[in-house]
């Protein structure tokens, strides 16, 4: 829900209108509008760079995923890896576009542990492949951006472990 949503709710319910905070809140809001698609037009433009980096990073540090056995092993299993990351990309994304984190909880996170624990697949695995997006994606950001884009991908982590 977004910030707008969550004020105009609230007022609904205590049956009053908008106070100057609450006003202020969304002014602060709307001004950060096109920063905020600034960064989901980077991180879209750069998806392909990230998470083909992260890829490479999660495979070098947990060699059994592409072992025989392993959850990407074979050309079709490391296809589904790195579908399930641009997925996650993508719901840090509309996190930012947002302004919060309630895409990526209703989007990405409910239901996540069953879905994994059902197919096999190890959630630190998957929490370490967003780690390394994070990574990625910090060295192509500024230190403000990075470390508000960063808030995404840390609200996404924890999720998932």
């Amino acid at each position: 829900m977004s910030i707008i949503q969550t004020l105009i709710t609230q007022a609904d319910a205590d049956c009053r209108y908008l106070t100057p905070g609450e006003v202020d809140q969304i002014k602060l809001f709307v001004a950060s509008g096109d920063r905020r698609l600034q960064l989901v037009k980077a991180l879209g433009e750069g998806r392909d760079r990230i998470i083909k980096q992260a890829a490479n990073q999660l495979f070098k540090t947990r060699p059994s995923l592409v072992a025989p056995g392993g959850n990407a092993y074979g050309t079709e299993m490391t296809a589904t890896c790195l579908r399930d990351m641009d997925y996650y990309l993508r719901l840090v994304t509309y996190g930012v576009a947002a302004g919060e984190t309630t895409p990526i909880e209703n989007i990405g996170v409910i239901g996540v542990r069953q879905m994994y624990s059902s197919l096999g697949t190890p959630l630190e695995a998957v929490a370490e492949s967003v780690r390394a997006m994070k990574s990625v994606t910090m060295a192509l950001l500024s230190a403000e951006d990075a470390s508000d884009v960063g808030t995404y991908f840390d609200y996404l982590i924890q999720a998932l472990q």
